[in-house]
């Protein structure tokens, strides 16, 4: 099931297969996933292609400089005619929200998305409402030196598992995808081939896969050396290891095992854990990548054999 629909969404989003793969993972694991680039790239076509491939109920926020946090979370309504209060729900109330370009709003909105984000819930007025299950936010938003953005705060940033960058296709996926446009191809003609019921049975065994003491202890090793890290002005926090895990369980589980194996651990570490890093002044001035010198922390842990996994 999870390879048809990988397959299926690749159809649509042309020659990003590992990004495609990513999301899944994100999905699998219970995780929320931010996606960072130049407009027209796509960030928009692969959300909805995924919600209409798992026939989730989809909203879409379109954040701007004006947005406010009810236009998120909902608010409560005087109904002229019973006297009442009504509530009228926010995009949040759906199984799969595209926030778009959320870092061209205030911190005060994008605030407004932090209890849904890390708990599963949403307080309207004081009245606590739970989110339809499963929920998934994917975050997209242009680079930080764009005119009109506001940075996330670290608490925002934390609360997404990855943060990816699509980049630009290469030739023949363009040409592909000018092709498809012309003719019209959309992803709201997509079949589903999933529902919120597989996916929720998906979670679940996803939460089964087995992980080793000797695996747990590489990811925590990876995660204390970034905070050991002279280059970082803190290290991740303890939200970024259990989102690490949870992550190489649900690559694991795609690709038919079990167990993780150290190698999932390594392969997920830098885009787990990069957005909830930042360089010191002077790594800045050096023009040190924060990729770089987690995937060097990377290499700093020992690995544990593959049979103690």
């Amino acid at each position: 099931m999870i390879r048809k629909l990988e397959e299926l969404i690749n159809s649509y989003f042309i020659g990003k297969e590992e990004v495609v793969e990513n999301v899944l993972i994100c999905m699998l694991a219970g995780g929320h996933v931010l996606i960072e680039d130049v407009p027209g790239v796509g960030k928009t076509t692969l959300a909805k292609t995924l919600a209409n491939a798992v026939d989730l109920k989809f909203g879409r926020i379109q954040f701007t400089p004006d947005t406010l946090p009810s236009d998120v979370t909902g608010v409560s309504v005087l109904n002229m005619k019973t006297g009442e209060f009504e509530l009228r729900e926010g995009a949040i109330m759906n199984q799969m929200l595209l926030a778009d370009e959320i870092n061209r709003t205030s911190p005060k909105t994008q605030a407004a998305l932090l209890e849904a984000m890390a708990e599963g819930r949403v307080t309207v007025d004081g009245k606590v409402m739970q989110l339809p299950q499963p929920f998934m936010v994917i975050a997209t938003q242009n680079p930080s030196q764009f005119v009109g953005t506001y940075p996330l705060p670290e608490a925002q940033l934390d609360r997404f598992m990855m943060r990816l960058s699509i980049g630009y296709p290469d030739a023949h996926s363009e040409m592909t995808l000018t092709r498809d446009a012309i003719d019209g191809k959309q992803p709201e003609a997509i079949d589903s081939i999933m529902n919120a019921d597989d996916i929720l049975r998906l979670r679940r065994e996803v939460r089964q896969v087995r992980v080793a003491d000797s695996v747990m202890k590489y990811a925590n090793d990876i995660v204390n050396l970034t905070r050991q890290e002279s280059r970082f002005v803190m290290g991740v926090s303890p939200r970024a290891m259990i989102m690490l895990v949870q992550a190489s369980q649900a690559k694991a589980y795609m690709q038919g095992r079990d167990y993780v194996i150290p190698d999932d651990i390594k392969s997920l570490a830098v885009n787990t854990l990069h957005h909830r890093v930042a360089l010191t002044y002077d790594a800045g001035i050096a023009h040190e990548s924060v990729d770089a010198v987690i995937y060097s922390d990377v290499l700093k842990a020992k690995v544990p054999m593959v049979k103690d996994a």
